[in-house]
């Protein structure tokens, strides 16, 4: 599985490959599972944001399945303790030493279902591992394993109960989805294939982690036209001046659209980055970043119609 001797189209048939298996499971949903993908391969971690029950946690675990890679799950709650995430120090009186013990956050894929209902003290325990796959516990730092990707899940904020993320937080979350609803056809055939049997049960994997980690190696390598870079800065600085924004896009935002730009290039066969490629993620790795000022938030006006408006507003390149 050399990604270098065989290039892009081995890396879209990989690609494909992962998103239809994943497809086994979630049925309908190709742009969320093409997006989740492109998120794994450019190290990446996703937020999904929807009602409960429409298959965000059987996604992230149909992802791990497919990849073969270990999968954790915490369960967010608002008496999760930061030690429940990243593991503790213990004594161990029968070779009388102290051991650590690692916390579900040690593994390839890690669920972090319901991030919203914890305390902020806890969500802020993920900061470390998402930004730096680490973890320092009593002063010593741990490896997190290759591919590592948090996949968390919140329900929306107006269910009673819930914290919002803060800034930092959101900003390390690469892209955020929503799932919705299956259309009526989807959900018959949901019923009609998924009714007595859990379709994960019977999952298997099609490439395994060391696989995944060499497509991401390949991706970071696809090609970025120095006037794609500048169209890249012309959108972040757009987002900064935006007269319905407090807060625009950061400098790791920027690095996040290139990332996934190139993840999805590589995916299309190509070996060189398209402005579509920009457009394409804009609004999934945007949108969350932005931190609108009280007049938009008072009028409604969705973070995602500011992304799309400042995308038609900015020329893209065109040699």
């Amino acid at each position: 599985m050399a990604m270098r001797e065989t290039g892009e189209p081995r890396f879209a048939e990989q690609f494909q490959s992962i998103v239809s298996n994943i497809g086994k499971a979630i049925m309908g949903k190709p742009d969320v599972l093409d997006l989740a993908v492109t998120c794994l391969l450019a190290e990446g971690h996703l937020l999904i944001e929807d009602a409960p029950g429409v298959g965000k946690t059987s996604l992230a675990k149909a992802l791990a399945i497919t990849v073969q890679a270990e999968f954790g799950r915490i369960q967010f709650t608002p008496d999760l303790l930061p030690s429940d995430v990243v593991g503790a120090t213990i004594w161990n009186r029968a070779a009388n030493s102290l051991d650590f013990q690692p916390g579900p956050v040690f593994s390839g894929i890690v669920v972090a279902d319901e991030i919203n209902r914890a305390s902020p003290k806890t969500q802020s325990a993920l900061l470390e591992s998402m930004a730096e796959r680490q973890v320092t516990v009593d002063g010593t730092t741990h490896s997190l394993p290759r591919p590592f990707m948090v996949i968390a899940t919140q329900n929306p904020l107006e269910h009673e109960g819930t914290y919002p993320l803060p800034e930092s937080q959101l900003d390390r979350f690469l892209m955020r989805i929503e799932v919705g609803y299956p259309s009526k056809q989807d959900e018959l055939e949901i019923l009609d294939a998924h009714g007595t049997d859990n379709p994960l049960d019977t999952l298997r994997p099609v490439v395994d982690s060391q696989t995944v980690s060499m497509l991401a190696d390949h991706a970071s390598t696809v090609f970025m036209a120095p006037g794609i870079k500048r169209y890249l800065v012309q959108i972040a600085n757009a987002t900064r001046g935006h007269p319905s924004l407090i807060l625009g896009m950061s400098t790791r935002a920027t690095l996040a659209l290139q990332r996934a730009s190139r993840v999805r290039a590589a995916s299309q066969g190509r070996d060189y980055v398209l402005p579509d490629d920009v457009k394409h993620l804009a609004v999934p790795v945007l949108a969350h970043r932005l931190l609108l000022d009280p007049q938009a938030r008072a009028r409604g006006t969705p973070a995602t119609r500011i992304v799309e408006d400042i995308m038609s507003s900015v020329p893209a390149p065109v040699d």
